[in-house]
């Protein structure tokens, strides 16, 4: 049972400045209801286009999802509480956020790993491809990437959330997450720092290498055995690079830089919250025809549904 004093924690949030936190209002409610728009959109293409319903469209349609739901963890209350002078959140609230932050990016890690293997077997195996690659398997790594993310944030959480909260109760941030969270706390967390950092940084870096390394591979193998169809795998792969890139940049430096740098994770944060949400749909739509055509004919679909009813 916590026993902490503090019922509530302030932020500081972005800026005090009245420009800039305009600025910041326009380009965060515009990013954030574009990402939410543009992956139901996914989803919904996906769900409805029957030429969609493969291993690979399957699981972006699960990446749109979690990129939903993400978004939307932190990106209303910024939004909410840019023009106020308290930006306060309960101490539930801040946990429930931080357990959510976790779960959901424990889940995109797992999932940006299975999509890597995807393309893995359709390129270096493609003969066995809808054989490896069956409904069976696809429902077990979509399934598989949502317990393992909640495990991961279940685990943290468990060893911070009877931790005694006494005194400061000012995050220099516009959201909860561990690292200022246990700063806070009026005890020594040292260790708990540690594990955080193993828990959350040393995985994030180790994923970000071995995927990496993989699509290298993969890489070597379409320009090994290249045909009419290199071009095609190019762009799909170059399109999960970036991704990955856009994911795990961030994350590494939270969980990795030392505390006591520059005050450059909150920036970053805005980055992981609205932007990276919003790149992934226009990555893989912007480059993949297929895609592309299955919102035009979908867009279609609606116009002649609207011009009927």
């Amino acid at each position: 049972m916590n026993h902490s004093v503090v019922s509530e924690f302030v932020f500081l949030g972005l800026t005090n400045s009245w420009e800039i936190q305009c600025l910041f209002f326009a380009f965060s409610f515009l990013f954030y209801s574009a990402s939410v728009i543009g992956n139901l959109i996914i989803v919904f293409t996906v769900t409805l286009d029957s030429n969609l319903h493969s291993p690979m469209y399957f699981l972006l349609a699960n990446l749109s999802v979690v990129d939903t739901v993400f978004c939307s963890i932190t990106a209303p209350k910024m939004i909410c509480d840019i023009f106020k002078r308290h930006k306060a959140i309960s101490f539930w609230g801040c946990i429930t956020q931080i357990f959510f932050n976790h779960a959901l990016g424990g889940t995109e890690m797992v999932l940006l790993t299975a999509m890597a293997f995807d393309r893995y077997v359709a390129i270096c195996k493609p003969l066995h491809y809808l054989t490896i690659m069956s409904p069976q398997l696809c429902l077990f790594l979509s399934v598989t990437s949502w317990v393992i993310g909640f495990i991961h944030s279940v685990i943290q959480l468990s060893f911070v959330v009877d931790l005694p909260f006494c005194g400061p109760n000012v995050l220099d941030s516009f959201y909860c997450d561990f690292p200022q969270f246990l700063r806070l706390a009026c005890t020594d967390t040292q260790k708990l720092d540690f594990m955080v950092t193993i828990n959350s940084g040393l995985i994030s870096v180790v994923s970000f290498v071995l995927l990496i390394f993989s699509y290298i591979f993969i890489l070597f193998t379409v320009w090994k055995h290249s045909s009419g169809g290199s071009s095609k795998a190019l762009s799909t792969l170059s399109a999960h690079i970036t991704v990955v890139i856009l994911f795990f940049g961030p994350m590494m430096f939270f969980y990795t830089w030392p505390s006591a740098t520059l005050h450059l994770d909150k920036y970053l944060a805005i980055f992981d919250a609205v932007i990276t949400p919003f790149l992934n749909p226009v990555i893989y739509t912007l480059r993949n025809k297929e895609m592309k055509m299955a919102m035009k004919k979908l867009c279609s679909c609606l116009l002649c549904y609207k011009k009927l009813s």
